[in-house]
């Protein structure tokens, strides 16, 4: 990260208000409307989220969540809209922060407190949809993206990088043998792990095709595809499987790759988003093209070497308490 990156610079400063909460004016009301959240339905559905939404709450800020859209409303945003409106009338906020570009939408139709809006990818950039980011970030009073390539993209020159970040106490080592025992693996085999959502950008047909070259050379590596799993499961995923891979045709900032880092697991990943810059000089961490046979060239290594990384110690400035410090602050430049 340059000093050119401003926004970023300041943004991320954990050193400074790295324990601020609402301040001296007394208790702050957010509102977050996003159209990713986890319920029983889909709980690995926008765990970030609400991973940041609990964050402040932590700190004493009062949050409301209005999810409008996603999964849940697929055919239209207008019943959303109709419970956003009806929310801000009954309450009223000191700051809505709007997650992805039609909640943004939904929430700058009012006027009435500073809205923030965070895009979360370079998928959101492509399209007529990124055409809606670049026409809607002049609009919000602030935006967050995930990486200074993602801030050239979306063309807002005060944007603030503020990656998601990764929850250092739910992800960390265990013992594998514990792990398998817990998920019900046996310790014989050989795991590449895939953690998502099913989504056809994910390429997840790269990865089978890599594991199935794999399987030709040696029957005791299998795939696992963590989809649809509680959050709080996914550690031990981690913990029981030996390589991550990850081949997305789009990403932002993922956070698969900081949780995988923060349990030591070794990643395989195509140069997408910020990976490079995550996992760069962490032993038994490598890129790939994104082709099933140099995919599967590079998870032989992985496997091969048999050895978890140091990726926790690498990752500590990416942790969720470094988001937070950085949101805190982008919400009391707002107030002042």
């Amino acid at each position: 990260m340059t000093q050119s990156d401003s926004g970023a610079v300041a943004a991320l400063n954990a050193g400074e208000g790295s324990s601020s909460g609402p301040g001296q004016r007394g208790l702050r009301r957010v509102l977050v409307v996003t159209n990713m959240y986890p319920d029983e339905e889909h709980p690995d559905f926008g765990t970030f989220v609400q991973e940041q939404v609990e964050g402040l709450r932590s700190r004493g800020f009062q949050v409301d969540v209005i999810v409008v859209g996603g999964k849940r409303r697929r055919r239209s945003y207008i019943e959303g809209t109709r419970r956003f409106w009806g929310q801000i009338r009954a309450q009223r906020y000191d700051l809505i922060h709007a997650h992805y570009v039609f909640s943004g939408v939904v929430a700058r139709l009012q006027r009435r407190c500073p809205l923030v809006v965070s895009f979360h990818g370079a998928a959101e950039m492509v399209g007529w949809v990124g055409l809606l980011c670049k026409l809607l970030a002049p609009l919000a009073d602030a935006v967050t993206v995930t990486s200074p390539q993602h801030k050239a993209q979306l063309g807002r020159k005060d944007a603030y990088v503020i990656p998601c970040g990764v929850d250092l106490d739910l992800f960390a080592p265990m013992a594998r043998e514990k792990a398998c025992q817990q998920l019900g693996f046996s310790p014989a085999k050989k795991r590449v792990l895939f953690v998502g959502i099913l989504r056809p950008e994910k390429r997840l047909d790269v990865i089978q095709a890599a594991v199935d070259i794999l399987r030709g050379q040696d029957s005791q590596i299998e795939l696992i595809v963590a989809t649809g799993q509680p959050h709080d499961r996914i550690p031990l995923f981690m913990n029981a499987c030996d390589v991550l891979a990850l081949a997305s045709d789009y990403e932002g900032s993922p956070v698969v790759i900081k949780e995988a880092m923060a349990c030591n697991l070794p990643i395989v990943a195509v140069d997408v988003g910020d990976v490079a810059e995550v996992i760069r000089g962490t032993d038994g961490c490598s890129l790939c093209k994104r082709d099933p046979s140099d995919m599967a060239q590079k998870l032989a290594v992985a496997l091969q070497r048999g050895q978890r990384t140091d990726g926790r110690r690498v990752i500590q400035k990416l942790g969720l308490e470094t988001t937070l410090n950085g949101l805190v602050q982008l919400y009391a430049r707002l107030w002042d």
